[in-house]
């Protein structure tokens, strides 16, 4: 059975919305986008390549797998996140994407997310890496299905945005298993579900 590790960058105030550029994802009016490159060091970069240096598929939704294409997918640059994401099989779910054609290695799941999902986790034992927390928490069975958590945890309040869970989060015990502060003040935080 596969297993599903989570990264998420989130704010004190639990926002998760447009991390990486101004224009990244403004629904609702968000004009905090680019937040989370405000903390960036060599602490924080050493640690997210650790987590990309770890074999294992992404798994991603619509939003978040057009994103990547537009900002890492036609990059020829030598950056070892460019050349990660590039090789790495890429689940995409989608009730609207006709294909996955669009960056190389992507996989459409069609249809239902709790289905297509729940499928393809039971084939085998690889290990999945998501970047949307709170959507494979509320779509994975039972809750919080997901095996292992990073949370990069950035020293800000955003006071709007989406958050990591909109509504009760269900009730879930972690153990910390590691963590590392950056010069910046961000918390590499990983966490094991119990």
């Amino acid at each position: 059975m596969r297993s599903i590790s989570v990264t998420m960058n989130v704010s004190l105030d639990g926002v998760v919305q447009g991390v990486g550029r101004p224009d990244e994802d403004i629904r609702g009016g968000f004009t905090h986008g680019g937040w989370g490159t405000w903390h960036q060091d060599d602490v924080l970069a050493r640690e997210m390549g650790k987590g990309m240096s770890r074999p294992g598929d992404m798994l991603l939704g619509r939003r978040t797998w057009q994103d990547f294409i537009a900002a890492w997918g036609h990059r020829e640059d030598g950056n070892p996140f460019t050349t990660h994401l590039n090789a790495v099989t890429k689940y995409v779910v989608s009730t609207t994407l006709a294909d996955a054609d669009a960056w190389q290695n992507s996989v459409l799941l069609r249809g239902d997310a709790t289905q297509t999902v729940a499928e393809l986790k039971a084939q085998d034992a690889t290990t999945w890496r998501s970047s949307a927390v709170r959507r494979w928490c509320a779509i994975c069975t039972p809750p919080a299905d997901s095996n292992h958590y990073t949370l990069v945890i950035h020293p800000i309040t955003l006071g709007m945005g989406s958050r990591m869970f909109e509504g009760p989060a269900p009730l879930t015990k972690f153990t910390l298993t590691g963590s590392v502060t950056t010069t910046k003040g961000v918390i590499v935080a990983h966490y094991d579900r119990r």
